[in-house]
């Protein structure tokens, strides 16, 4: 009998060790969201107001939901600034969700945000936040090179007119842009309708 105690005791060891005691999932492919700088510069009467950031924060809100129900990891982002620079109550971090601050384009540049990633054993990022064209794609291609998988909401980010050499480019145009360049080779970019639906193989057409 006490030989039989030791043999289901250790196939109980190995069971946890290779499935993990109350997971549901498997640690080497662990995901976790990144929401960037979702803050209120960005919003109808900030220094730094952004085409339809209402938009972009309510679906960004619809995934972080989605994130928390699931009990996944989730960071949050935000850049410094001297104003404005509260995360947008649509995505305010909860208790234990960590929030990173940084002063560069990249989140990944002067944060710690790699090496937790890392000891949290995340191997696939959902990203979404302000702006697409700057940190978000910066976000995503660092992230890419750096080996994790990366998934882009696109309807969950939200950018700004730009003007270059007396050319105006519409914020629909920069957005669209972005994301196609992303979905090339760096990123799956979908809409929040398709990755709440369960659609997370696929690469999407820019659709917004």
């Amino acid at each position: 009998m006490g030989r039989l105690n030791i043999t289901v005791g250790l196939a109980l060891v190995l069971f946890c060790a290779t499935f993990g005691a109350g997971s549901g999932q498997d640690e080497s492919s662990r995901s976790a969201l990144v929401i960037i700088d979702v803050q209120h510069f960005y919003f109808p009467g900030g220094a730094a107001s952004l085409v339809e950031p209402e938009r972009a924060s309510r679906n960004a809100s619809k995934i972080l939901g989605s994130f928390r129900s699931r009990g996944d990891l989730v960071v949050h982002v935000r850049h410094e600034a001297s104003e404005g620079a509260e995360i947008h109550e649509q995505v305010a971090p909860a208790d234990g969700e960590r929030v990173f601050t940084k002063t560069e384009v990249s989140c990944f540049n002067g944060t710690d945000l790699l090496a937790y990633l890392r000891e949290k054993q995340v191997s696939k990022l959902v990203i979404c936040g302000m702006m697409t064209h700057m940190c978000v794609e910066a976000a995503a291609r660092a992230a890419h090179d750096l080996g994790f998988e990366v998934t882009v909401i696109g309807d969950a980010c939200a950018t700004r007119d730009l003007e270059y050499e007396g050319v105006k480019v519409p914020a629909a145009d920069v957005h669209a842009s972005t994301l196609a360049t992303l979905a090339r080779t760096y990123a799956t970019v979908m809409t929040t309708e398709q990755y709440l639906a369960g659609d997370r193989t696929e690469p999407s057409a820019v659709q917004e």
